[in-house]
């Protein structure tokens, strides 16, 4: 058996390769999921019924349809409207936007959160609405949600694999091109496994890292806590 490892071997080049771009559209389209939540968390609060209603058209439209449907959109559907992407930006568009419905929901939800007083007795105070955001909404609607952003951080990393359907280089891809040429199913698809699982969590602990040195008093994950799900766990103030 151990013949079947060294053949895999050769290949690591090419599972890093795939592991790199990887974490690229992972990053790229998070970013993207990032600004576009936050558009549509703040067009779903707007006094305007129009833009509200935009706003909510977009998240329905894009929970409640399946996401390799969204990327074949993206990939096969745009080109004849005569905007041509290839797999790499169709791929970062369309997670970006299907995981940017989520997450307006999450800011939503984190700026609802915030007491009603304080927002109007910053306003007694002079505070301009952009202040009142910048100061007080934003700080406390982040540390609420942060959690769970990472989670939906994780999700998106996992959703990468779908790419592979538009033959996308990614870790799954390359996984399918390799079994092609090997016939080595299991230890081609047990070698991808351990990668998502090993990018899964690093990211998952440098979000930690983050949580604890952006937010005062410090978001942290307690000593010894088990990763479950992928969730980052939040400690208990002392």
């Amino acid at each position: 058996m151990s013949y079947q490892w060294l053949t895999l071997w050769g290949y690591v080049p090419e599972f890093l390769k795939a592991g790199w771009l990887t974490l690229q559209v992972t990053m790229l389209a998070f970013v993207l999921a990032l600004a576009l939540g936050l558009i549509a968390a703040l067009a779903g609060m707007s006094p305007s019924a129009i833009v509200r209603f935009i706003a909510r058209a977009y998240v329905e439209a894009i929970r409640n349809t399946p996401v390799l449907l969204q990327i074949f959109i993206v990939f096969f559907g745009l080109p004849s409207m005569g905007i041509a992407l290839d797999a790499y930006w169709a791929g970062v568009i369309a997670l970006g936007v299907n995981v940017g419905a989520y997450l307006s929901e999450v800011f939503r939800a984190g700026m609802q959160s915030v007491p009603r007083g304080q927002i109007e007795a910053a306003g007694i105070l002079g505070l301009e609405r952009g202040q009142i955001f910048k100061e007080i909404v934003l700080p406390q609607a982040a540390r609420a949600v942060y959690p769970t952003i990472v989670n939906y951080l994780i999700q998106l990393l996992l959703g990468t694999s779908l790419l592979s359907a538009i033959a996308l280089p990614e870790l799954t891809g390359t996984a399918t091109v390799i079994n092609s040429r090997t016939l080595l199913y299991v230890q081609t698809f047990a070698v991808v496994l351990v990668a998502y699982l090993v990018l899964s969590n690093v990211l998952s602990w440098i979000a930690s890292q983050l949580g604890a040195r952006m937010f005062h008093p410090p978001l942290i994950v307690r000593p010894g806590a088990r990763w479950v799900g992928f969730t980052l766990r939040r400690a208990n103030r002392a």
